[in-house]
């Protein structure tokens, strides 16, 4: 339930649920105070046109994307920490769910990092839906099939980034791990980061995914609901990020 209630509040509050709620207010006050109904509502599509355009988006994303680095070079990692990014519930080609393409890049960098610095990996991601197959449970699947990449150890119990975090440091703090190179998506590592850093990790990051373009055309200014997607996700971390803060500063 805490999930269903956190992941409902960040839908509202990030695009397209916020402009939702201006132009509900909008309305609202149509008959009441026409001129702020008239403001909200050119204030709602103005913003979702910008949140809409890829160039928008992408600058966005880039406020949160650290700057590229490569993890190979610090060899004094002891594991590789993946972190799901959703799974593809009964995919028909499969028969069966599945990881979903954001993990699947994920898993992709995660094992050329594997192949390059030979370090055991874990696999993270829980079943915070409710469905019967965890995950990391998909993950390690992916990696070892697909990728014939060895997944050492797998966490199936969280629900979300802190969750990870807390969790995958007590299954390696057993095997005396504490420094990882951990691999999510660029705009998702600050709160990665951030959360295992608080579990008590030494963190190398290695992002994946950057918000990259071969050139600015005028494409990059019309809207696209990729972009819109893209944009939702910067609020969303931006979100998140405040949560952890606030969590942090109130002791939990």
């Amino acid at each position: 339930m805490e999930w269903l209630i956190t992941n409902a509040l960040a839908a509202l509050l990030a695009p397209p649920g916020i402009v939702l709620l201006v132009l509900l207010a909008a309305l609202f006050l149509t008959w009441r105070r026409p001129p702020l109904a008239r403001a909200l509502v050119a204030i709602a599509v103005t913003a979702l046109y910008l949140l809409s355009t890829p160039f928008v988006a992408d600058s966005l994303l880039g406020i949160l994307e650290p700057a590229p680095q490569d993890p190979v070079a610090d060899r004094s990692g002891q594991a590789i920490v993946v972190l799901g990014g959703g799974t593809y519930f009964s995919a028909p080609e499969y028969g069966a769910d599945t990881v979903k393409p954001q993990t699947l890049a994920r898993l992709r960098y995660a094992a050329h990092l594997q192949r390059l610095l030979k370090k055991p990996l874990l696999a993270t991601g829980g079943a915070p839906r409710g469905n019967p197959t965890p995950e990391a449970r998909l993950m390690k699947q992916a990696l070892e099939r697909d990728f014939q990449v060895p997944v050492k150890w797998t966490e199936e119990a969280s629900r979300n980034t802190i969750e990870n975090a807390r969790a995958s440091f007590h299954l390696l703090e057993g095997a005396g791990v504490r420094r990882v190179y951990l691999v999510t998506s660029a705009w998702h590592m600050p709160r990665a980061k951030l959360a295992f850093e608080r579990a008590g990790f030494t963190v190398i990051p290695a992002p994946t995914g950057y918000a990259t373009r071969f050139e600015l055309t005028a494409l990059d200014f019309l809207p696209d609901a990729g972009a819109l997607t893209d944009s939702s996700r910067f609020f969303h971390e931006a979100i998140g990020i405040g949560w952890y803060y606030l969590r942090i500063t109130i002791g939990r």
